[in-house]
């Protein structure tokens, strides 16, 4: 059974469909086809229906889900890092915040 899911092939980061604790050996998959994503170690706890990082992320890159551009990172994220409002911000909401 899948720790967490991709939504298409272009995402760099997955979905939690479990609780993932941190130093877990976590495997997801594509659903696109359900082939198997990355095997990776988490780095943080995860809660459920959170992001997972499935690539290392420098401030400013964008965060890919739907194989689309959700966000941006503002500090660097780790493969296996909990992605959520702490290291990334908005790219909806984003210019109406102050920066």
């Amino acid at each position: 059974m899948p720790h967490y899911l991709i939504h298409n092939k272009e995402d760099n980061v997955g979905v939690a469909v479990t609780d993932i604790k941190a130093g877990e050996e976590v495997e997801g998959v594509y659903i696109e086809d359900m082939t198997k994503g990355p095997k990776i170690k988490a780095i943080n706890d995860i809660p459920l229906g959170h992001k997972i990082a499935l690539k290392n992320f420098k401030q400013g890159d964008l965060v890919i889900k739907y194989g689309r551009p959700i966000g941006s990172a503002i500090k660097e994220i780790k493969v296996g890092e909990h992605v959520h409002v702490h290291n990334i911000r908005s790219n909806r909401w984003g210019k109406w915040r102050n920066q």
